[in-house]
Formats: C-alpha cells, sequence, structure tokens
C-alpha cells in the first residue's frame, strides 16, 4: 500500500509540474515550511523542499510565471524556454518522492517522470499556441488561472489520498495521464497548423492575377490518389490546395489536401488528402447547398452547408488565398444554379403534362 502511495504522489508531482513547475514547488514548499503537512515519516527527502531558500526562490519564480504566462506569445516564448525546465523538475521531485537510493531505480523513475512532466508540458504548450492564433487576450488569462486552480487541486487531491485514500491520487493521476498521451498528438497537430496559418499570413501578400485562380490541374502525387475517386476520368475543371475545417457531417479536420471539381459533375465536389500515414477520399454532393467565403483572423474559409438537412463542411486556406477563395466561391454557386433552374423547369413541365 505504501509503493502504491508513493507512486500516486510521485506521479502527481510529474503531472502537475508539466503545467506549472514554480507553482508546485511554491505551494508545496509553503506546505511543509509551515507544518501544514508532514513528511518526515513516509517522504522524508521532501523535506528539502521546506528550506527558506527553495520557498523564496520559488516564490520569485512564480510570481514571475503567473504574469509572463497571461500575456500572448509571452507564454509560449516562457513554455519553450522551460521546455526541458519542467521535465527535469518533475524528475526531481518524483525520485525524491519515492527516496530509493538504488541508482538504477533512479534514472528509471526519472525517466519516466520526465517523460510524463514531458506530456503535460507538451499538452499545456500546444494549447497555449491555439489560443495565440486569436487575436483577443482573455483565452491566455483564463487558461493560466485554470491551470493554476487545477496545480491547487492536484496537490489538495494528493494531501487527501497520502491522509485517506492511499490509491486515489495513483487513479486520478493515472487517468489523467492517459487522457494527455491521446489528447497531446491531436493538440500539437492542430497548434501546428496554426503556426503555419500565422506564417503564411506575415511572411505573404495576398494573391494578384492568376495567382487568384485555381489550379487547372493536379500535380502529380494528388492526381494518383485522385484517380480513386475518378474511374471514369472525368476532365478535373479546376483544383484547389486546402485543409479540411470544422464540419457536420462531413469530413474529419485538419487533412492537407486538394478541393477538385471535374467538368462532367458540376454537383459534386471531390476532396483527396492526407494527414500523417492516413489518407482520405471523399465526394461530397453539392445539390441544395450554398457556398460562401468567410475571411477569418488567421485564414480564409470556404462554407458549404445544406440548410435543410443541417449539414456544413469548411475547407480552410491561409489568408494569401483570398481571391482564390472568393473565385472558388463564385464558381461553385454558378455551378449550383443551373441545377436549381433544371429542377424548376422540369417541375413546370411536369405541372403542364399533368
Amino acid at each position: 500500500m505504501e509503493v502504491l502511495q508513493k507512486l500516486g504522489v510521485a506521479l502527481g508531482f510529474a503531472t502537475l509540474a508539466g503545467l506549472n513547475l514554480y507553482l508546485t514547488v511554491f505551494a508545496t514548499s509553503l506546505a511543509i515550511h509551515y507544518g501544514w503537512v508532514d513528511v518526515s515519516a513516509q517522504y522524508p527527502d521532501l523535506l528539502i523542499l521546506g528550506s527558506t531558500p527553495v520557498l523564496i526562490v520559488s516564490g520569485v519564480l512564480y510570481a514571475i510565471e503567473f504574469f509572463a504566462d497571461k500575456v500572448p506569445w509571452v507564454d509560449s516564448m516562457w513554455d519553450s524556454i522551460h521546455t526541458a525546465i519542467r521535465p527535469l523538475g518533475g524528475a526531481f521531485l518524483a525520485v525524491e518522492t519515492l527516496g530509493h537510493r538504488d541508482p538504477v531505480f533512479d534514472v528509471v523513475v526519472a525517466l519516466l517522470a520526465g517523460g510524463v512532466t514531458l506530456t503535460a508540458h507538451g499538452a499545456k504548450a500546444g494549447t497555449r499556441l491555439i489560443a495565440n492564433g486569436s487575436p483577443e487576450p482573455f483565452t491566455n488569462v483564463a487558461l493560466s488561472l485554470t491551470e493554476d486552480v487545477a496545480v491547487g487541486g492536484g496537490l489538495g487531491l494528493m494531501a487527501y489520498s497520502y491522509k485517506h485514500s492511499p490509491y486515489l491520487a495513483l487513479a486520478v493521476f493515472g487517468g489523467i495521464v492517459l487522457v494527455l498521451l491521446y489528447v497531446t498528438p491531436k493538440i500539437f497537430r492542430f497548434a501546428r497548423i496554426k503556426i503555419w496559418l500565422l506564417w503564411k499570413k506575415l511572411s505573404f501578400p495576398a494573391a494578384t492575377g492568376k495567382e487568384a485562380l485555381p489550379l487547372a490541374n493536379l500535380p502529380a502525387d494528388p492526381d494518383l490518389m485522385f484517380a480513386r475517386l475518378n474511374p471514369t476520368g472525368e476532365a478535373v475543371a479546376w483544383a484547389a490546395p486546402c485543409l479540411t475545417g470544422s464540419s457536420k457531417g462531413g469530413l474529419p479536420t485538419n487533412f492537407s489536401g486538394h478541393i477538385v471539381a471535374t467538368t462532367d459533375s458540376p454537383h459534386k465536389l471531390h476532396f483527396i488528402g492526407r494527414r500523417g500515414w492516413r489518407s482520405l477520399y471523399k465526394t461530397l454532393d453539392l445539390a441544395g447547398c450554398k457556398a460562401s467565403h468567410e475571411s477569418r483572423f488567421l485564414s480564409e474559409d470556404l462554407t458549404l452547408h445544406h440548410p435543410e438537412k443541417g449539414t456544413k463542411q469548411v475547407f480552410v486556406f491561409d489568408r494569401s488565398k483570398a481571391l482564390m477563395v472568393q473565385t472558388i466561391a463564385e464558381r461553385l454557386r454558378e455551378r449550383l444554379v443551373p441545377a436549381e433552374g433544371s429542377a424548376r423547369t422540369q417541375d413546370a413541365r411536369e405541372l403542364v403534362s399533368a
């Protein structure tokens, strides 16, 4: 039981250090220094955290982080600096918690705890990069305060588990680590796209002239992929590189690829793309859909929605493609108008024959 209890506390320190190392150390130092928590029996190696120098230094560093963590982009710079510091701190706290003096055991614990801290740090840093893609600063403040509260709540949980439930901390933090291992790659993938869109916005002017037009033909690799959706060999009318965005009943998000329109199927739009090792081939039926161009802070969005079915699909372009997206939206609207007109004509013919 004592071993599992110590593992729970060590896992808790490693996880919380990834969110805010200095607050974790400072709050623990306060509790030990003023005797709020007695660790002398089970965690004697943690008594060093209660020393006055550790209390002062961790408090000063936390005060700096408290303000740096709430300023857009400053928080991301701060996170990048602490990519190595937080895992080292998390590893140290875990090793001191377990109190084992076998060098091999200490190295194994340090590696595992450092990995846990790095995972939590990655989720935090990736979330901040996504938040920094919006022009307002309030999200950063809210995220920072939430993280501070989470660290305080996590330490409180560890203290409660220490006194009343030896397995509680291990179960809770074990579950949190599993969730982080699942969501962190998704957060980083989304953050990478946001950074790319920001870089394109800052580095490239809006397209003009021919650059505003969609592609007349697909590049070689996408063309080979498109053959799976085009077994009859329909001619490509135009194509455009993009990302899949949010949807309701549409495509999964964050696939990089091309939307393709053909000359023989004016009411269909094809998408071919990849995300990591996954490929995506999909034909969208445009009948009854409406196409619109929407400018965002970091992107130009092509939105296709069906009012009656309630479906929606967004394709994301960088800001330099504003005129291209506008052209595509106009071409799609032109493709849909004849279909509506033909339907009305057919209805009229049926009424006359009746």
